[in-house]
This record gives structure tokens, sequence and C-alpha cells, in this order.
């Protein structure tokens, strides 16, 4: 029987971000999940997400692993790829398939983008005690850049706000004396890291950086940006995915 496979989205986003891209492992045989995060949900109100933590992410992942008939497989986007980690120190599972993963405490990010991102929310004052309104014109630059406008607006549409304390735990580690996103070593679980070559979000050399730290398969995706799950090419990404998961479960 096929493990079950949990679908993990990024910031400001929800488990919308994988309507199209669970199609191939539902037709696989793989039950799929997409939760949204806590406070992501249809209707949640902007304070929902205040002070919630990355470990707050991790847990109620973990928990929705540990809930399952057997280990599933956590697919995770973005910030939703370092969810994933997190989670799978808590919990066990058969495998990890990370695309354009934020990286864990301790791995710097290599674009000036990374780096304008992480200082550039210090200008909000306290953001880590508030709700982060999500930036269109941010996303539409460096996110949904590969997007036909008709395909960006949806998305636009349902961005939601994130929790300061999550961004700030994930963008400005280095300033964070509890080091919440540290891993602690490599991941016991197989895992995959996949990246668009044109990312400039958490651009290849980041991505390499993250694979290696966790002893993970890296491998990039040419001309993709950083919308793996639904930019144009998302088919080949989610089908390579899929022959990964179905070759662990083989061996």
């Amino acid at each position: 029987m096929a493990a079950p496979v949990i679908m993990v989205h990024g910031a400001f986003c929800g488990d919308w971000t994988f309507e199209a891209f669970e199609a191939p492992f539902i037709a696989a045989g793989h039950a799929v999940l997409r939760p949204a995060l806590r406070g992501h949900g249809m209707g949640d109100a902007a304070s929902a997400v205040v002070s919630v933590s990355m470990l707050d992410y991790a847990a109620d992942i973990a928990e929705l692993c540990r809930s399952q008939a057997e280990p599933p497989v956590l697919v995770g986007h973005s910030m939703g790829g370092l969810v994933s980690l997190l989670a799978a120190r808590r919990a066990p599972v058969a495998g990890l398939v990370l695309l354009a993963p934020s990286p864990p405490w301790g791995v710097a990010g290599w674009s000036l983008e990374e780096g304008v991102t992480a200082f550039g929310l210090h200008l909000m004052g306290p953001f880590w005690s508030q709700a982060v309104t999500p930036d269109r014109n941010l996303m539409l630059r460096y996110s949904l850049d590969r997007l036909a406008p008709g395909d960006r607006r949806p998305i636009l549409e349902r961005l939601c706000p994130e929790s300061g304390r999550a961004l700030w735990e994930t963008l400005n580690w280095w300033l964070d004396p509890m080091m919440t996103t540290s891993l602690g070593g490599q991941t016991t679980a197989p895992a995959l890291v996949m990246v668009g070559e044109k990312d400039v979000v958490h651009p290849p050399a980041t991505a390499r950086l993250t694979a290696s730290r966790i002893g993970a398969e890296l491998e990039v995706q040419p001309q993709m940006s950083h919308w793996l799950p639904g930019e144009p090419g998302w088919q080949a990404v989610a089908g390579r995915a899929l022959t990964w998961i179905q070759a662990r479960a083989a061996s």
C-alpha cells in the first residue's frame, strides 16, 4: 500500500498551494493530505498567526504524521519545507521531498534577495510580535514570475498574513538565541531537495547547502523559479517527486 503523503505549504499561503500538484500522487494510489498551517485556514483572522512559532507549525504537522496508519512522506514547499524538516524530528516519516525549502538554522542565504528580505522585515518595527501582511509585489516579482497574469490573480487573492515570529525564526535565525530551526544533524529519513535554476528566493546555492546539511539528494530544475508546485513545468516536478518516493518504497 502506498504511503500517505502530507503536503505542507509555505509562508503566506494555504492548503490550496497543492490543489493541482496532488493529482499525480492520488492517481498513483497515495492518500494525500493538504493541511493548512495554524492560522492559515479559510476565514481565519489575521490575529490567528500572532506569536505562532515554527515549532508550533512543526508540532501540528508532527501530530498529523503520528495519526496516520503508517509513516507518511512529507512534501514541503518553501517555509513548509523547513516545517517538514522540523516535524520529521518529532514524528516518524518515510521520506521528505523539499521544494525550494527555507534553510534551517546555520545555513546562510546566498542571494541578494534573501538578504534584503531578512533585513527589510526590521523596517516594520517589532515584526516578530505581529501578523505580517503579504507583499504582493514581491510575490509577483520573485515567486510567481513564470506564471501567466491570469494564473497569478487567484493566488494573490488567497494570500494570508504570516506569523512575524515564524518569519523571524526562519529569516533572521542568527538573532534567535533559542536556535528554533536548528536540526542538530542529518535527517534519518531519505530526503530529496528540488530547486528551480532561476529561483532567487531560495536559490540553488542555498538549496545545495541545505541538502548537504541534512544528507539529502539535490536536483536543480532547469529554467524554473520558486513556485515549483504550480508554475509551468510543475507536472515534471511532481512526476520526479513521485518516482523518487516509489523508488524509496521499493528499496
